[in-house]
């Protein structure tokens, strides 16, 4: 299977420039609320991203919890009709297949 970039083991965890507090140029005391400005930004955006991973794991937790509940009902239901009809044949599920002749 092909993976895709998101796949990648570690590649959200990369660090840039910033993060990782190399800068090419000396740090200038005035830069101060340079930073706090970006760490601001940078705050915000995630947030925004935990609030969107929340909401997509809760939508994903319900769909899980519906597949699971459905599939309780047709194992429950599988398990009635074996025992109404304990001495039917077992091939009732199949149909025959209609079969013809071809000449070439």
């Amino acid at each position: 299977m092909v993976r895709g970039v998101t796949e990648l083991s570690g590649l959200r965890e990369t660090r840039t420039m910033h993060g990782s507090k190399k800068r090419s140029i000396p740090r200038l005391q005035s830069s101060a609320y340079l930073d706090l400005y970006m760490l601001g930004k940078e705050k915000d955006r995630l947030e925004k991203e935990m609030f969107v991973l929340e909401k997509r794991k809760t939508s994903l937790q319900k769909r899980l919890d519906e597949i699971a509940a459905e599939m309780k009902k047709l194992e429950e239901a599988e398990i009635r009709e074996k025992r109404a009809t304990p001495g039917a044949r077992k091939s009732h599920h199949k149909k025959d297949w209609k079969t013809m002749a071809m000449t070439y």
